[in-house]
C-alpha cells in the first residue's frame, strides 16, 4: 500500500509539473488578448473624448471584462475537477448600481466575481492598489475600463507629509463621479490585503479566518454614491480544500473547491454620512462594519467544513 500511494503522488506531481506552464501559458494569451483590445479602447475613449463615444466604449469594455472572466474560468475547469458551490441572491440586476464588498484570498477572487456578473449584475469596478498599474496588460486595463488606483498612506508617513492628507479620499471622489453614467458593481475589498495568517498575526486580527475591515473607503463611496447604490453585496469567497497559494494549486490542475456566497443588502439612510467628520456617524459605520465582519467570520468557519459532495 505504501509503494502504491507513492506511485500515484509521484504521477500527480508529474502531472501538475506538465498542467502548470500549459495553464499558465493559456492563461497568459487570453490576459493579453483582451488586455491588448481593451487598452486600445481606453487610448481610444482618451485620443476621441466624444460622449457618445466613450459611453459606447465603457459599455464594450465592460462586456470584455467579463468576457476575459468567462474565458479564464473555462480553462480553469479545463485544468481542474473544481467542486462548485455558489449561491447567489435572486434579486440581483444589470440594470442597478450595487457596492461589492468582500473578504479577499487570492487573486482568483477577481477572475470570480468578473464571472459571476455575467448576466447578474454590472462590470465589477475593482479598487485597486497604485502598485499595479505597473502590471502588464492588467494596470493599462485597468486604468482603460476605469478601475480606481487607491495611494494608501501610514499615518506616520502622513504626519511627515501632512500635504498629501485627503488625497486618497480626492482620488476615490473623482472615480466614483465615472460611475455615475452607467450602470457599475464597485468592489472594494475591505481588508485591504489578501488575507494570510502571518498578516493576520501582524496585524493582531480578532478574526478566524479574516482581517481586520478598513471602513474608510468604502464609507466614502457610499457618501459619494449612496442615492444611486441599491444594494450592498455582501461576498464571502473560500477554498476550504486549498489553504495554501490557491494560484499556485489552480495552475497545477489541484484546484478541489470553490464556495461563494453573494447576498444583496439595502443601503439604508443609516450607511451615508460624513465619515471623516462626523464622529458619531464614524463610529455607527464601524460598529456596522465590524459587526458584517463577524458574521463573515462565522460564515467562513461553517463553509470551510463543508465537504466535496
Amino acid at each position: 500500500m505504501p509503494l502504491w500511494r507513492a506511485i500515484n503522488r509521484i504521477k500527480r506531481m508529474l502531472s501538475s509539473f506538465i498542467k502548470y506552464p500549459i495553464h499558465f501559458l493559456l492563461q497568459a494569451i487570453n490576459l493579453t488578448i483582451w488586455g491588448v483590445v481593451i487598452i486600445s479602447l481606453g487610448f481610444l475613449k482618451v485620443l476621441i473624448p466624444i460622449p457618445p463615444l466613450q459611453g459606447f466604449i465603457n459599455t464594450a469594455t465592460g462586456k470584455m471584462e467579463k468576457a476575459f472572466g468567462v474565458c479564464s474560468v473555462f480553462l480553469i475547469n479545463l485544468f481542474n475537477k473544481v467542486d462548485w458551490n455558489i449561491e447567489l441572491d435572486q434579486s440581483l440586476s444589470n440594470e442597478n448600481w450595487y457596492l461589492l464588498i468582500s473578504n479577499h484570498m487570492s487573486w482568483l477572487d477577481i477572475i470570480l466575481i468578473m464571472h459571476l456578473s455575467v448576466g447578474r449584475f454590472p462590470p465589477p469596478k475593482f479598487f485597486l492598489k497604485k502598485e499595479l498599474i505597473w502590471v502588464p496588460f492588467v494596470g493599462l486595463g485597468a486604468w482603460a475600463l476605469d478601475m480606481p488606483f487607491m495611494q494608501r498612506y501610514s499615518r506616520s508617513f502622513l504626519e511627515k507629509n501632512p500635504h498629501l492628507k485627503g488625497k486618497d479620499v480626492e482620488a476615490t471622489r473623482k472615480s466614483c463621479s465615472k460611475f455615475r453614467t452607467i450602470p457599475t458593481t464597485v468592489v472594494n475589498f475591505v481588508e485591504g490585503s489578501r488575507c494570510t495568517p502571518e498578516k493576520q498575526q501582524e496585524k493582531n486580527s480578532q478574526f478566524t479566518h479574516l482581517l481586520p475591515p478598513k471602513a474608510g473607503g468604502i464609507a466614502f463611496t457610499l457618501s459619494a454614491m449612496g442615492e444611486q447604490f441599491t444594494h450592498v453585496l455582501d461576498a464571502t469567497i473560500t477554498y476550504p480544500q486549498n489553504r495554501g497559494n490557491v494560484m499556485h494549486d489552480l495552475l497545477c490542475g489541484n484546484l478541489k473547491q470553490v464556495i461563494i456566497r453573494i447576498e444583496a443588502k439595502p443601503v439604508s439612510s443609516d450607511l451615508v454620512g460624513d465619515y471623516f467628520n462626523d464622529e458619531d456617524f464614524r463610529e455607527r459605520f464601524q460598529l456596522w462594519l465590524n459587526e458584517t465582519w463577524r458574521e463573515k467570520d462565522r460564515k467562513l468557519i461553517a463553509l470551510r467544513e463543508l465537504k466535496k459532495s
